[in-house]
């Protein structure tokens, strides 16, 4: 295996990690006013996650900022240009929504918790639906010049396959978070998460399945390249299945392992591409004609061996010690994420 065939396995596992964790973050954000009918329960949904979100938006950075930009500069150039516009309203969402938690429990105003937690309902559902139209037109394609450069305007990425990806990796986020709160929550919470939960699961199973089908008949590549989309579709059942059944720790895996792989099948459709250009298959971007020299990619890799293990074992810790469930509202100062008792 060569260095830049490694980093690019690396991205795909960083993209995953990101939105694995990442996504039950949206999907909490997104139900926390349904769950949440008053404003301990609001503040339960939220407890859940409070001591989380910041640290998995950090996959985000690495993915975008440290991986992408250091081991392929050309894929980072061309698609933060061609996708700015979109990017820049991905930032605006997930600002929106880190801001909502902290400011939240600010004032005792009815008013003021409303407004916030719009903006997290409205960040943590726009979030997703960017990165899912993002990730869909790496593989369906978008207008390359031979210089690399995007030659296309914000219309060529509203396609039809881009939006129902995106589209898709909202259900599944929807479906990761209300799992999640079913596990992490007690009493009338978690009850609404399991109805939430039952209601969204089958529409979410026949997105997958959509998705499925529709991203195998762009890729033909076999049935090892199929292997993932296969497994998201599995997984997806397995979930509608598994929710409201007692089995709170296997829903919650078979929608992680959805969610893993709706990503993975995307990347493992384009390589040893990283986008698809609709002007030709000779002005592809691939992790040939996109990447660092030997050299850097060297480097990055001594860095990753030595800092990626330090990460995981930090984040593992705190999950750990935040594992219990959250069955009234947390007594937080109300100077911490706006999760603070009234």
């Amino acid at each position: 295996m060569t260095l830049v065939t490694f980093w690019f396995i690396v991205l795909v596992v960083l993209w995953t990690g990101f939105l694995v964790l990442e996504g039950f973050d949206f999907g909490v954000g997104m139900l926390h006013g349904v769950v949440g009918r008053d404003e301990t329960g609001r503040r339960v949904a939220i407890g859940t996650i409070g001591p989380l979100w910041d640290g998995n938006e950090v996959w985000l950075i690495v993915v975008a900022a440290a991986g992408m930009f250091a081991a392929f500069p050309g894929w980072y150039a061309t698609m933060f240009s061609g996708f700015y516009l979109a990017f820049l309203l991905l930032l605006v969402a997930l600002i929106a929504r880190g801001v909502s938690f902290e400011f939240r429990g600010k004032r005792e105003s009815v008013r003021w918790r409303r407004t916030w937690d719009a903006a997290m309902t409205g960040g943590s559902l726009l979030a997703p639906l960017l990165i899912g139209v993002a990730l869909g037109n790496l593989l369906h394609g978008v207008p390359i010049a031979a210089d690399q450069e995007y030659a296309g305007n914000l219309v060529d990425l509203l396609n039809p396959y881009s939006l129902f990806t995106g589209v898709t990796v909202v259900l599944v986020c929807l479906l990761h978070g209300s799992t999640f709160l079913v596990l992490k929550t007690a009493g009338e919470v978690r009850e609404r998460a399991v109805h939430a939960a039952r209601r969204v699961a089958p529409v979410t199973a026949a997105a997958v399945l959509g998705f499925a089908v529709w991203t195998l008949t762009m890729v033909d590549k076999g049935l090892l390249a199929s292997l993932p989309a296969v497994v998201a579709v599995l997984a997806a059942v397995a979930a509608v299945w598994l929710v409201g059944r007692d089995r709170d720790g296997l829903a919650f895996v078979a929608t992680a392992v959805t969610v893993a792989m709706v990503v993975v099948s995307i990347f493992v459709g384009l390589y040893p591409r990283v986008m698809v250009s609709t002007l030709g298959s000779a002005t592809d971007l691939t992790v040939t004609n996109t990447a660092s020299s030997s050299y850097s990619l060297r480097v990055m890799t001594v860095v990753a061996a030595v800092f990626l293990p330090v990460i995981l074992v930090y984040q593992g810790w705190t999950y750990y010690v935040f594992r219990r469930r959250i069955g009234a509202a947390p007594t937080a100062s109300r100077s911490g994420s706006g999760t603070g008792a009234t």
